[in-house]
């Protein structure tokens, strides 16, 4: 007898046979409804809530009934309640007298609430002497970290994460990994050799002016490649910045990521033109909130605030927001049409601030630039000691939808500040998350091991090869449950690629689907095998296969070369 585990596309179906089971017909390969949906547990939405007064001076006792949040403009219940002052916290109240609730803080009066600072750090973007100072100065800091607060460290070089230093509240070890972080190559000195390149063979800029007529506001071709090529580095370390969070998903205490970026302009098509007051526009590459959102949502969803820093620091003179009459929370806003433009250099660098102020303000943070930057741990630990955390529930859906969200204080005068939406993930999209933070990590992403075979690779193409890959699952490890007059079970195959120079595959999601008439003996292999295109050269694979039923993930990272 045979057992067929069906991989269902739009176009083709390819089985997975092992020798125990009879084929199951087309109608039984229809998708299985009920069961085999997506298992999701209850969780709050915790909001880290600052509240100011028109000096802009903290409130505090302030009541639980003085908040209104709002989703999607609808008002939603406030189910948990505390204010924390000066890292400690003041009192707690929780709505209801229902089940207890995943994600809710437990906390008592008085007890110190710790804070978990994620240390992101840019090496593809910055210089190397900019990033240097910026870590000795966050060095030097470190003894401000107070009770219960911890910090890990990651470094990104546009092609691997590299984790410096897992949670610890230790300080001599902190500062022995920001020392060790200091070591390694910076890579924003090809960031510089680029641009000037890309200046050198642009022919429409001579002493910041425009010398040809632009149609249609759209770019040159020299100006294309170059935003071309900037949008992708630019989501490239975004995308790092996001894995590096779901890779710290759950640290205790209020989450914070103090993000230090080389420079990531907001609009890359704007970066590279030289038409000051135009706005240039190309929907074929990736610019504005779009660029973005992947960090802002991902830090949203997880409940983390973000701190970006100015690694670059002032470049143009007057560019400061206290030397142009602006608070930080004026530059919160990312809004570079509140300062006049006064040339090329100057609407870059705003360019810089603007991304750095929308991730802040997305996230209920704060930008840290120019000036700030040397002082960024001691204006992060001030912003965290004193909040108020409000959390509620929504009817989580599963949908990957964003949800807006705005808090309210009832008492007139008074300024929030808060994270402004959640995405409500599918469980499907959090395993993919998971799949490619492991890619970048160099590891596999659960510890349940995945058994994957490479056959012989053949050529398929200038530059790339076709690798038969058979993929062995145990019935031990995924739940086949009834189904009509059977058995069933469907799964999910992703395969996910990196080369040597950080260039990654999509992550495609593969249904699988097995149905039997019998049900399955303990310890079965069921085999499948499916060809992947790869290119040539040293690559890092990671082959994983979730179970939506049981909720298991099984994979396997496979080094390999061709």
């Amino acid at each position: 007898m045979n057992v067929q585990l069906s991989l269902r596309r739009a176009t083709s179906a390819v089985a997975m046979v092992c020798s125990m089971l009879p084929l199951v017909s087309a109608q039984a390969q229809e998708e299985l409804p009920g069961v085999f949906g997506e298992i999701l547990d209850v969780r709050v939405v915790n909001l880290e809530v600052v509240v100011t007064d028109k000096d802009g001076l903290r409130v505090s006792g302030l009541e639980p009934g003085d908040f209104r949040i709002l989703v999607d403009k609808q008002p939603v219940s406030v189910d948990y309640f505390t204010e924390v002052v000066g890292g400690a916290a003041v009192a707690a109240q929780a709505a209801g007298d229902g089940p207890a609730t995943a994600g809710l803080p437990s906390l008592t009066p008085g007890e110190p609430v710790g804070t978990s600072y994620l240390l992101f750090i840019d090496d593809f973007f910055s210089i190397p002497r900019d990033r240097d100072q910026v870590l000795d100065a966050l060095r030097e800091d470190l003894p401000l970290l107070g009770p219960g607060d911890r910090m890990a460290i990651v470094a990104f070089d546009g092609k691997r994460l590299d984790m410096v230093s897992t949670w610890s509240d230790s300080t001599p070890a902190l500062e022995r990994a920001l020392k060790e972080a200091e070591r390694r190559p910076a890579h924003g000195l090809q960031r510089v050799a680029e641009f000037r390149n890309f200046r050198a063979d642009t022919s429409s800029l001579s002493s910041g002016r425009v010398l040809t007529t632009r149609a249609g506001n759209r770019l040159d071709i020299e100006e294309e490649y170059y935003a071309r090529q900037l949008a992708d580095q630019v989501g490239r370390s975004v995308e790092a910045a996001a894995a590096t969070l779901r890779s710290f998903a759950s640290p205790p205490g209020r989450k914070v990521m103090l993000l230090l970026s080389g420079g990531w302009p907001f609009q890359p098509t704007e970066y590279a033109t030289a038409d000051v007051g135009e706005l240039i526009f190309d929907r074929y590459i990736d610019g504005g909130p779009d660029l973005f959102r992947t960090l802002t949502d991902t830090a949203n969803r997880l409940g983390y605030t973000l701190y970006p820093v100015d690694v670059p620091g002032q470049q143009v003179e007057g560019t400061d927001p206290e030397d142009i009459g602006l608070t930080q929370d004026d530059s919160l806003i990312g809004d570079s049409s509140q300062i006049p433009a006064t040339g090329l250099n100057f609407k870059r660098e705003q360019e810089l601030h603007t991304a750095l102020g929308f991730i802040a303000r997305e996230t209920g943070g704060r930008p840290l630039i120019n000036s700030t930057r040397l002082d960024s741990l001691p204006r992060v630990v001030e912003d965290t000691r004193s909040y108020y955390w409000l959390g509620f529930t929504p009817t989580w859906q599963g949908d990957d939808k964003i949800h807006d969200i705005k808090v309210e204080v009832t008492k007139p005068g008074l300024k929030v500040r808060s994270r402004e939406s959640f995405q409500d993930l599918s469980r499907r999209t959090e395993v993919t998350n998971m799949v490619e933070s492991a890619l970048l990590f160099g590891n596999a992403p659960s510890a349940n091991t995945l058994r994957v075979e490479l056959g012989q690779a053949k050529r398929a193409g200038r530059g790339k090869v076709q690798v038969p890959m058979t993929v062995i699952v145990n019935t031990d490890q995924i739940a086949v449950l009834p189904y009509g007059d059977g058995y069933a079970a469907q799964l999910e195959l992703r395969i996910a690629a990196v080369d040597q120079e950080g260039g990654r595959s999509p992550i495609p999601v593969i249904p699988l689907q097995l149905v039997s008439e019998q049900p399955l003996p303990p310890g079965q292999e069921l085999r499948y095998t499916h060809e992947v295109t790869l290119r040539k050269g040293p690559q890092e694979l990671i082959v994983a296969v979730y179970d939506p039923a049981s909720g298991n993930l099984l994979s396997s990272l496979e080094k390999v070369r061709f």
